[in-house]
C-alpha cells in the first residue's frame, strides 16, 4: 500500500523552534518499515549515537593534540624544507593552524548548537539586558581568560553566542578577551617577568575586553551583525517555551539533528575564509621578522605606541607564544606600554580573524570592533610609558 503521509520539508526538519519527528525510514501508514520511537529517533540509535560519539571524540583528540608534529613531518620531512627558512616557517604555520582552527570550528559549533537546542534563548537574553548586562560582561570576560583560544579560534564561539541571540556586547567582551588571557600565559608571566606584571597583564586584559563589550552595547552593535545572521537567530515565544521555567523539551536525538545542521550550514561558509586568511597570516608570520620591531620602536617617542599596534595585527600569535617575544622586547629596551600594545595587538586581532569575521559582521561592525581595540591598545600603552617609572 501506498504511503500517503506527507514528509516534512527540509526547513521544516532544520528548524532551531520545532525539530521534526520525522525519519526517512518510517512510514506513519504502513507496518513494511521501522517506525521511530516517541521523541522520533530510529530504534537503536541511542547506542549508536553515543559508541559513534566516542570513537569520534577520540579521533578528535588524536588529531588535535598531533597537528603540530603532522605539520612538522610534512614541511620538514617530506617536502625537505629547512626548520631556519622562511618558507618552512610559513608553511609549516600554515598547516598547524588551518587543521586547528577547522578542527575547533567543527567541535564547537557542534557542541554549541547541541547545547542551545533547547535553551530558554529569549529567557537568557533578558537576563542578561538592563541592570543585569555588567554581569554577563563579567561572566563572558571570566570565561574568556579560562579558554585557551587565539583570535581566530574564538570566533566560532562568537558566531554560537550571537546565533544564539546573546547580546553582540557580551560576546564581543568573550570575543577581545579569550585571545589575550590565559593560565598559561599567566604562569609564564609570572615566572618570566615577575607577578607585578602579570597582574598589570591580566587586569588590562579584562578590563579592555569588559569596556570593549560596553561599548558596543551602547553603540546598539546588533543592527551591524550581517543580514543573514540575523534570519538565524532564533528566539521561541512564551507559547514554545516548554515549561515555567523557559526550558525547551527536545531528546539528545533532536539536539543531534539541529547541530549537525548547523555544523554543514556554518562550516561550507566559512571554510574557505578559514584557509584563505591564514594563508595571509602564515606568508606575515613566515617574512616578517620579531625583532625589526625592536629595533624601530624602541625609542618611546608618542607615535611608537599607535604604530607598534598596527604592526603588531600581522603577526598573529597566540598569547603564550608572545610572551618569550615581551620578555625580548623589555630586555632590549622597549617602553614597557610599546611593549604591551604590541604584544597585545599581535593576540587580539589578526587578518584572519578579520577575514572570518566578515561572515557575521557588516563591515560597520568591523570597523568600530577594531578602530576600539586600536584605541584601547593606545591608551593602554600611553599610560603604561607614563607609568613606566613606577612600576619596575
Amino acid at each position: 500500500m501506498k504511503c500517503s503521509c506527507t514528509p516534512p520539508t527540509e526547513e521544516t526538519k532544520r528548524s532551531s523552534i520545532q525539530l521534526t519527528r520525522y525519519h526517512p525510514n518510517a512510514c506513519c501508514c504502513g507496518t513494511d518499515k521501522p517506525v521511530p520511537t516517541s521523541d522520533g529517533s530510529p530504534q537503536g540509535w541511542y547506542i549508536r549515537y553515543f559508541a559513534c560519539l566516542t570513537g569520534a571524540t577520540a579521533a578528535w583528540l588524536v588529531a588535535y593534540s598531533g597537528m603540530e608534529t603532522a605539520a612538522r613531518w610534512l614541511v620538514f620531512d617530506l617536502l625537505g624544507l629547512t626548520q631556519n627558512s622562511v618558507a618552512g616557517a610559513a608553511l609549516e604555520f600554515f598547516f598547524y593552524d588551518t587543521a586547528k582552527i577547522l578542527l575547533l570550528l567543527i567541535a564547537l559549533i557542534y557542541a554549541i548548537a547541541w547545547g542551545r537546542a533547547s535553551l530558554p534563548v529569549g529567557r537568557i537574553r533578558g537576563w542578561l539586558a538592563g541592570r543585569r548586562r555588567g554581569v554577563g560582561h563579567v561572566l563572558a570576560a571570566v570565561l574568556g581568560a579560562v579558554t585557551p583560544f587565539c583570535s581566530c579560534s574564538s570566533v566560532p564561539m562568537f558566531w554560537g553566542f550571537t546565533s544564539a541571540g546573546i547580546p553582540v556586547g557580551i560576546a564581543m567582551t568573550f570575543l577581545i578577551t579569550s585571545p589575550l588571557i590565559n593560565e598559561i600565559a599567566i604562569i609564564m608571566l609570572w615566572g618570566l617577568l615577575g607577578w607585578k606584571f602579570a597582574v598589570i597583564y591580566v587586569v588590562v586584559g579584562l578590563g579592555t575586553g569588559i569596556a570593549g563589550g560596553l561599548v558596543m552595547d551602547s553603540i546598539g552593535a546588533e543592527r551591524w551583525l550581517r543580514a543573514d545572521l540575523h534570519t538565524n537567530i532564533q528566539i521561541p515565544s512564551p507559547a514554545q517555551q516548554g515549561d515555567k521555567a523557559g526550558a525547551v523539551r527536545r531528546s539528545a536525538y533532536q539536539r543531534h539533528i539541529f547541530a549537525l545542521a548547523e555544523v554543514k550550514s556554518i562550516f561550507r561558509r566559512i571554510w574557505l575564509w578559514v584557509i584563505a586568511g591564514v594563508a595571509i597570516g602564515a606568508a606575515l608570520h613566515g617574512f616578517v621578522p620579531k625583532n625589526w620591531f625592536a629595533e624601530h620602536f624602541s625609542a618611546g617617542e608618542w607615535w611608537t605606541v599607535p604604530a607598534a599596534v598596527l604592526a603588531g595585527v600581522p603577526l598573529y600569535s597566540n598569547v603564550t607564544g608572545i610572551v618569550p617575544v615581551m620578555e625580548s622586547l623589555l630586555v632590549k629596551g622597549l617602553p614597557l606600554g610599546t611593549t604591551l600594545a604590541f604584544c597585545m595587538g599581535a593576540v587580539v586581532a589578526s587578518i584572519p580573524e578579520v577575514i572570518m569575521l566578515r561572515q557575521i559582521m557588516t563591515i560597520r561592525l568591523q570597523a568600530a570592533f577594531l578602530g576600539y581595540l586600536w584605541l584601547a591598545l593606545v591608551l593602554v600603552g600611553w599610560l603604561f610609558n607614563a607609568a613606566q617609572p613606577w612600576l619596575v
